[in-house]
C-alpha cells in the first residue's frame, strides 16, 4: 500500500484529476454546443428564445458537472480559473503546482475539442467543421474581462469563506446569467473558446476571433486575480477547495498535518 506523500501516490492522482478535467470539459460543451444546435432546431425563427435555452441548459450542466467531477479533480474545466487557483495558491503551496496547471490546461483543452465534436456527430453534422461565426470588436472584448474577472472573485469568495457547497448552483447561475449581461455572451474560458471553433452551429466562433476572446479572458484573469488579492488577502490559503474540495485535498492536508 502506497504511503502519503508516496509519488506513485501523486501520479495516479493527478492521472486521475486530468481525466476529470478532460471529461468534464468535453461534457461542458458538449452541453453548450449541444443545446445550442436543438435550441435552433426547435425555435428557428426566435434568436431570444435560443438564448435562453442556450444559456439554461448550459447552466445547469455546469452544476451537475461540478458535482460528478469536483470531487476528483475540483471541477475547474477553464484554464484561467487554473491558472488564478496555481498563482494564489503558490506561497502557501496550496492548489495546483506549476506541472499540475499545465496538465490541466493541456487536458481542458483537449476536452473542449472533444466536446464539440461529440456534439456535431450527435447531431449528424461534420465531426469538424470551423466555426463561420464572428465575434470581434472591443465591445465584445470587454464583456469577455467582466465575464471572466467575475466568475474569478465568484469562485474565491465561495472558497475564502467556506461556501464552497454551494458552488455548483452559484456557479451554473453566473455563467447563465453572464449570457446575457454580457455582451459576449460570457464565454469566460480560453479552453472552452478553443473547442467552440471546432462547430459550425449557434454556440460556434470563427477561429479567426479566438485570439482576441482569449486575451481579454487574460485580461480579466488578471483584474479578477487583483480584485481578489484586494478584496481576500488570505484567499490563496483555501485555494485547495478550488472549485470543490476534491481528492488531492485532503492528501495534501494530511502531508502537511492539518486537519481534511
Amino acid at each position: 500500500m502506497s504511503k502519503t506523500g508516496d509519488p506513485l501516490l501523486h501520479t495516479n492522482t493527478l492521472w486521475r484529476r486530468l481525466l476529470a478535467e478532460f471529461t468534464g470539459t468535453a461534457l461542458l460543451v458538449t452541453a453548450v454546443v449541444g443545446s445550442g444546435v436543438m435550441a435552433t432546431r426547435l425555435s428557428p425563427n426566435d434568436v431570444g428564445l435560443q438564448l435562453l435555452q442556450n444559456s439554461t441548459a448550459t447552466a445547469l450542466a455546469l452544476g451537475a458537472l461540478i458535482l460528478t467531477f469536483g470531487p476528483v479533480s475540483g471541477a475547474h474545466f477553464n484554464p484561467v480559473v487554473s491558472a488564478a487557483d496555481w498563482f494564489l495558491g503558490r506561497r502557501t503551496r496550496t492548489g495546483l503546482t506549476a506541472t499540475d496547471l499545465g496538465g490541466y490546461v493541456l487536458a481542458q483543452t483537449a476536452g473542449a475539442i472533444a466536446g464539440s465534436i461529440l456534439a456535431n456527430l450527435m447531431f449528424a453534422l461534420a465531426a469538424v467543421k470551423l466555426s463561420g461565426t464572428s465575434r470581434t470588436g472591443a465591445h465584445l472584448w470587454l464583456g469577455e474581462i467582466v465575464a471572466t474577472a467575475g466568475l474569478l472573485l465568484l469562485v474565491f469568495a465561495l472558497v475564502r469563506s467556506g461556501r464552497t457547497a454551494v458552488a455548483p448552483a452559484a456557479v451554473g447561475a453566473y455563467i447563465g446569467a453572464a449570457y446575457w449581461f454580457t455582451s459576449s455572451t460570457s464565454f469566460a474560458n480560453p479552453a472552452v473558446t478553443i473547442g467552440r471553433a471546432f462547430t459550425d452551429t449557434f454556440a460556434g466562433i470563427a477561429p479567426a476571433s479566438v485570439p482576441g476572446y482569449i486575451v481579454a479572458q487574460l485580461v480579466g484573469l488578471a483584474v479578477g486575480v487583483g480584485l481578489i488579492v484586494a478584496l481576500y488577502p488570505d484567499a490563496g490559503a483555501k485555494a485547495d477547495d478550488v472549485i470543490a474540495p476534491h481528492a488531492d485535498t485532503a492528501r495534501r492536508r494530511r502531508s502537511a498535518g492539518r486537519r481534511p
